[in-house]
């Protein structure tokens, strides 16, 4: 199987655990394309993806999965679309700390749309300890109106469990026959 056979992408706002959950899950050092921020990004966060994120999770002796994290500024949109060519898969996380959450995955669902209809989708929740709502109920129901009924979780990016749990259910989409 070709590499790109076997791509997962991460996406998600600014902040919402992207480069974090590909560092707690990753087999190899991830390859980070950090910054120094220097827009609004600064009130979230000192540094910020540029241009991708890179791990590999090894699922056994010849299976790779390649994990690539899209820059979360809106600025760094050409990116979303570079990585997401030939991507089995996405994992949305958003940050449950944000303003606006609820708007966070509209945009997203828009901005990867193309993406999502031959590609599956697995949402993660970040920091529901620093705020608890939305629920997971709440996205839920803001996805049925999409006629979209995909996995959602509250995750913690540090946790290596939390963010297998969110890969595996991504390859269970994908095929449902697998084994754990």
């Amino acid at each position: 199987m070709r590499a790109y056979d076997n791509k997962i992408i991460f996406a998600g706002p600014v902040g919402a655990g992207k480069t974090t959950a590909i560092g707690a899950i990753s087999d190899i050092e991830p390859v980070t394309t950090d910054a120094k921020a220097s827009d609004m990004t600064l009130n979230r966060k000192g540094h910020t993806t540029v241009a991708l994120d890179y791990g590999v999770l090894k699922l056994d002796e010849d299976t790779k999965v390649h994990l690539y994290g899209t820059p979360g500024q809106e600025r760094f949109d050409f990116m979303w679309d570079i990585l997401s060519q030939g991507g089995i898969g996405l994992i949305l996380l958003l940050d449950n700390s944000r303003p606006s959450p609820v708007k966070d995955l509209q945009f997203f669902l828009n901005a990867f749309r193309d993406m999502l209809k031959i590609a599956p989708l697995v949402i993660g929740i970040t920091k529901t300890d620093i705020k608890s709502s939305p629920s997971i109920e709440t996205y839920a129901g803001l996805l049925e109106k999409f006629d979209m009924r995909p996995p959602i979780f509250e995750i913690d990016a540090r946790s290596r469990e939390d963010v297998k749990e969110l890969v595996l259910a991504l390859l269970f989409s994908i095929d449902p026959g697998l084994e754990g």
